[in-house]
């Protein structure tokens, strides 16, 4: 078969492709980043949502399946639906399983939706990735077109990204590394979430490629064994402790510190502060395999990760939030460019409006030079 995968690079694309380039098949992937290309594993470089490049990639030939893991706006899915429904046997669209409400009861595929639950209207006024992902679901089902699957990932991880409660490994494990304690939140302990390996869900959506009992249908692709955020802590620091044969320091907040950036709130109150435990009957009807337990998987993820430690950017803002819970400092040393170590300071003693102030203040100048 010949594959097209969108954006995939990531927990759930890398190990699709490599899967579906083992069994034979020959695979393109777009990125906006540069990889190299080996005998079945075609890489092409740009940016997947612009539609000039996109449309590009689908004149090269007539797939036999698109993989989209790509996110849109509404809006820009809504003008490209059409034409990558043209351009397969079967469009495979990544939605997600934030999409659904709250539920006493294991979700299913036609569990209720916060499209159509939730009473917040200044939510449902936004385009946030849960609404987008629903109300992108409902553009396909309205298209006319027969040749998609839905596929709906719950929370994915692997030894690159390592989530606890609202924070990735960057907000969390780094400073457990540096000797710094874990900021770690009440309002999310007790919340269950069902956290799946990367490449459990690569085979899964593998496993539907191909299968014409598969189209017009939606799969959950989630463990059904749920655990709350405080059991994967203590599983991240049982891993931790075993690897490095010291246990990290944890301290406790009311709150996530995610929900002091605004453009996470939402995030938090409509993701991670919901009950998911899920029914994935459906699914392993056609992905027959052990899903890892959580406990087995993250415990693998978080010592491979250990072996090869490496972090993308650290935000400095969320340090500084950090230090002040736990009355700890990091070290200036420790900050690359002025200008990180300036946010840090501000924040870290509660003055982060100086901060601002100055940024805003440098943005007008630079922009009257450019003038």
């Amino acid at each position: 078969m010949n594959i097209l995968i969108l954006g995939g690079t990531g927990a759930m694309g890398a190990p699709l492709s490599r899967l579906a380039t083992t069994l034979g098949n020959n695979v393109y992937v777009t990125s906006r980043s540069a990889h190299n290309s080996e005998d079945k594993l075609h890489y092409l470089q740009g940016n997947a949502k612009d539609v000039v490049f996109l449309e590009d990639c689908l004149s090269r030939m007539y797939y036999d399946a698109i993989v989209d893991f790509m996110s849109y706006s509404t809006e820009e899915f809504d003008k490209r639906i059409t034409l990558l429904l043209q351009s397969t046997k079967q469009y495979i669209f990544i939605s997600s399983a934030r999409i659904f409400a709250e539920s006493k009861n294991p979700l299913t595929e036609n569990s209720p939706r916060l499209l159509e639950t939730v009473q917040d209207l200044e939510y449902l006024r936004t385009d946030e990735y849960a609404l987008a992902k629903a109300r992108q679901e409902d553009i396909i089902y309205k298209s006319g077109y027969s040749n998609y699957t839905i596929i709906r990932p719950s929370l994915t991880y692997n030894s690159h990204r390592l989530q606890l409660g609202a924070l990735e490994k960057e907000n969390w494990l780094y400073r457990a590394l540096k000797g710094r304690s874990i900021v770690f939140s009440k309002d999310l302990a007790n919340k269950y979430t069902a956290m799946t390996h990367g490449d459990d869900v690569a085979k899964a959506i593998y496993a539907i490629i191909g299968r014409k009992e598969c189209l017009q249908q939606a799969y959950n692709i989630a463990i059904g064994d749920s655990l709350t955020w405080q059991d994967i802590l203590n599983i991240y620091l049982n891993a931790i402790k075993k690897y490095t044969s010291t246990c990290p320091k944890v301290v406790t907040s009311d709150e996530t510190i995610k929900l002091k950036d605004k453009q996470f709130k939402y995030q938090v109150i409509y993701a991670r502060r919901l009950n998911r435990r899920f029914d994935n009957t459906k699914i392993t009807k056609i992905y027959r395999e052990r899903f890892i337990s959580p406990q087995e998987g993250l415990t693998i993820a978080l010592q491979d990760f250990l072996k090869r430690p490496k972090f993308n950017n650290i935000n400095w803002k969320y340090e500084a939030w950090s230090d002040c819970i736990s009355q700890e400092h990091t070290p200036l040393s420790e900050i690359p460019t002025f200008k990180n170590k300036l946010m840090y300071l501000c924040y870290r003693h509660r003055v982060g409006w100086i901060f601002e102030f100055s940024r805003n203040i440098w943005n007008i100048l630079k922009n009257k030079i450019n003038i």
